[in-house]
């Protein structure tokens, strides 16, 4: 039968020390509860709820509490911060490998298209008499091994955190940044010189026409002239004084034909070849202001996280020193 919960158990505790006189004694509630006092002896014995309530209670308790509270606290801000970081670095460096990878593909492309131009065409050689060596297959050349250089530097020195190749990617970038700015500031300062020197310059390169030795020159003029419908630098009489008589490379014909440059001027193209690739290039200068900015960008972007980067791997590396 079902003892109703009035009658009374007779399992009890004998009272300890610490009870007071005429105090009833403590009933099974079915948790064993042992009081400290002098014989409990091998028995393990713990605080009751008062005492636990006490300890937080008290002034030192509360004291104890706020610090632990405080301190768990930093601790997960301070756990979360290094996460965050590690997060962003692990995205700057597979963000700075893969654009840096992109641009030593890039230059492998630029020095193969110069090294091909430079074997087997002659069509794209300098107009420029004094400097000879200035021709798109030389200007290509140089261009892509600089991007693969630089390219190399950024991408390994990203895989592998390495100090000095983030250092030397980052200086190298800076001289080019730097030198890009410099060459901008002193073409607009000096435009109109500079218009002057080149059309000298290219006047003289036209006493090289058809001469031996001369083929892309040669080749270059007729190029110009042809796509632009223009003839000589200032003025189709340019020609004369090469020719030392009324003539015009057949390149100046309205419709080209063999030896058509001595037949009546009326059939050649009198619009200065200088001023067309002038207006040309002005034609199009929203389109190289938009590559020279992406380019500005893209360096800037270049130097910002190779300089975080190698930041992180000094303080990293002073950490653990």
């Amino acid at each position: 039968m079902r003892r109703s919960s009035t009658d009374e158990t007779p399992y009890r505790r004998s009272p300890s020390l610490d009870s007071k006189p005429g105090s009833p004694p403590l009933r099974y509630s079915g948790e064993y509860e042992y009081r400290s006092s002098p014989f409990s002896f091998g028995f393990r014995t713990t605080p009751g709820p008062q005492a636990a309530k006490g300890r937080y209670t008290s002034e030192q308790g509360r004291k104890y509490v706020v610090f632990y509270l405080d301190l768990s606290f930093i601790f997960l801000l301070e756990l979360r911060r290094c996460r965050m970081a590690e997060g962003c670095m692990r995205a700057l460096r597979y963000g700075m490998v893969f654009f840096n990878l992109l641009f030593w593909l890039g230059g492998c492309g630029i020095l193969g298209v110069g090294v091909w131009l430079s074997v087997t065409q002659g069509n794209f050689a300098t107009l420029s008499s004094s400097l000879p060596s200035l021709s798109a297959a030389n200007l290509l050349i140089a261009v892509g091994t600089i991007i693969m250089v630089i390219g190399c530097l950024g991408c390994v020195g990203a895989v592998k955190e390495s100090r000095p190749l983030l250092l030397s990617f980052f200086i190298l970038l800076l001289l080019i940044f730097l030198l890009e700015i410099l060459s901008i500031i002193l073409f607009f300062a000096y435009q109109d010189q500079i218009d002057q020197y080149a059309q000298s310059d290219l006047k003289k390169g036209l006493q090289l026409f058809g001469t031996e030795g001369n083929v892309g020159l040669t080749n270059a003029w007729s190029i110009v002239q042809t796509d632009f419908r223009c003839c000589g630098v200032t003025n189709h009489t340019d020609w004369f004084e090469v020719y030392n008589t009324t003539r015009v490379p057949d390149s100046c014909c309205l419709e080209y034909s063999d030896n058509c440059g001595l037949e009546n001027p009326g059939t050649w193209w009198t619009a200065p070849c200088y001023e067309r690739v002038k207006s040309w290039l002005q034609e199009n200068l929203v389109v190289l202001w938009i590559f020279a900015l992406c380019t500005a960008l893209t360096q800037i972007l270049g130097l910002v996280f190779s300089m975080t980067m190698f930041c992180q791997a000094v303080k990293v590396e002073t950490f653990y020193a």
